[in-house]
């Protein structure tokens, strides 16, 4: 079964990946090779997580870039389950 409200996959880098090694944003935007402003975003939920950045994150720190992309996907699909009622679209009838 689905979770219902997958955590963003940049929560979990947060806190499970440089909270626990005393890394600040700064430095690890550094280690990254990207802007500070590019991982804050990501670790704040204002930014998707790209397969490019996941990759960069398994690189510097170890999380799988598999694992990161398939929570990305997890949140993605719950987001747009969560909208479902707002997306007006008839079944498809094929016209004869």
């Amino acid at each position: 079964m689905a979770m219902l409200r997958p955590p963003h996959p940049g929560e979990m880098i947060r806190h499970d990946v440089l909270e626990p090694l005393g890394v600040s944003v700064t430095a690890a935007a550094k280690a990254l090779g990207v802007t500070r402003p590019a991982l804050s975003n990501l670790l704040n939920a204002r930014a998707s997580l790209s397969p490019e950045m996941a990759l960069r994150i398994e690189k510097a720190f170890g999380p799988k870039m598999e694992h990161l992309m398939k929570m990305q996907l997890a949140y993605d699909i719950a987001r747009t389950r969560a909208r479902a009622s707002s997306i007006r679209v008839r079944p498809y009838e094929p016209t004869t």
